[in-house]
């Protein structure tokens, strides 16, 4: 692994290439996402739901039928208006197959 050193505000900080941060990060996990993907939701620029949502190919409509809540409350979610309850986080995570934990 390939990685720099430099000082910000006179601490040390290492600078690694995404790939390999991604893979450092989700050392351990079951995934079953690509690279790419694991890649977008450890930037954290973006709602996770909706990161996995758009790769699963469903639309707002179609996870919340499976998740069984309505649009606007996941859109509220996405979009960080609301946190979202256990249940529904558990049964969106449950529709989009992936772990709880991807999503929090």
């Amino acid at each position: 692994m390939n990685y720099d050193i430099i000082h910000i505000a006179g601490k040390p900080h290492v600078l690694v290439p995404l790939h390999d941060f991604t893979a450092l990060k989700n050392e351990g996990r079951d995934s079953i996402l690509p690279d790419e993907v694991m890649q977008e939701l450890s930037l954290e620029q973006s709602n996770p739901i909706k990161i996995i949502r758009k790769y699963r190919g469903m639309t707002q409509d179609d996870l919340a039928g499976a998740a069984g809540i309505s649009r606007p409350y996941l859109t509220e979610i996405e979009t960080g208006r609301k946190d979202g309850s256990i249940r529904s986080l558990k049964n969106i995570a449950k529709s989009l197959n992936v772990s709880l934990e991807l999503l929090v």
